[in-house]
């Protein structure tokens, strides 16, 4: 079966788990945003404990936005603070220097888009754990429960297409949400090193940039153990 995603900013860790299990993913950016999810949000362990990034979006009121159609709002300095936030957290990690440079380029450069800002960070995630999956980006909602795939991209069945190019979904746009348990179908990334674990013990479902940070290269090997 194939995921079907939300866009997400950077991810958890179990984002890249079930991304190193599937060497496909579809991930929807023709469906509604949706508050306080995995789509403007991303979090890391501080000497305080849990911290959510949330990025700051323009927003309608009253209106049902696409995701592709969501703009990013700078009248605030999120980027920076995120920033300065991910130096709190780990800058005493001695994988950290490996990583800030690459996260600070992305955070610092403006996008129009929250999908483009999403899509760059999940590229920062795959290049540092060295996965090969392939995200195909859907501009439309996915309403069936299968999908056709060719080597352009996924699209919609129809009648005329071959049994070989379908492929049945696993749609995790509505269960895979950080204020909800993990789905059956995410496999829960085990125990790792954490810098603040001697106060806060371990805090599982945390960003990929707590991953990294903290395990460096063994990082590919936690997320596919």
């Amino acid at each position: 079966m194939i995921p079907l995603l939300s866009s997400f900013y950077f991810g958890s860790v179990e984002h890249y788990r079930l991304l190193a299990r599937h060497d496909r993913v579809i991930i929807d950016i023709g469906e509604h945003y949706e508050r306080q999810s995995y789509r403007t949000r991303t979090s890391i362990v501080g000497p305080n404990g849990t911290n959510d990034l949330v990025v700051q979006i323009e927003r309608r009121s009253g209106e049902k936005m696409p995701m592709h159609s969501v703009r990013l709002s700078y009248d605030e300095t999120w980027p920076q603070q995120h920033l300065h936030a991910i130096r709190s957290a780990y800058g005493q990690t001695p994988w950290f220097i490996h990583y800030i440079d690459e996260i600070e380029a992305v955070l610092l450069k403006k996008y129009d888009r929250l999908v483009d800002l999403n899509m760059a960070t999940i590229a920062l995630g795959l290049k540092w754990l060295g996965l090969t999956s392939m995200p195909f980006v859907s501009t439309h909602y996915v309403e069936r429960d299968e999908c056709r795939i060719t080597e352009a991209g996924c699209g919609p069945v129809d009648p005329s297409t071959p049994m070989d190019a379908r492929r049945p979904l696993m749609d995790l746009r509505s269960t895979f949400h950080p204020k909800r348990s993990l789905p059956p179908e995410v496999p829960a990334v085990a125990t790792y090193a954490q810098v603040f674990a001697d106060r806060h013990g371990f805090i599982p479902r945390r960003s990929i940039i707590d991953l990294v940070c903290n395990c460096g290269p063994d990082a590919e090997r936690i997320i596919r153990a």
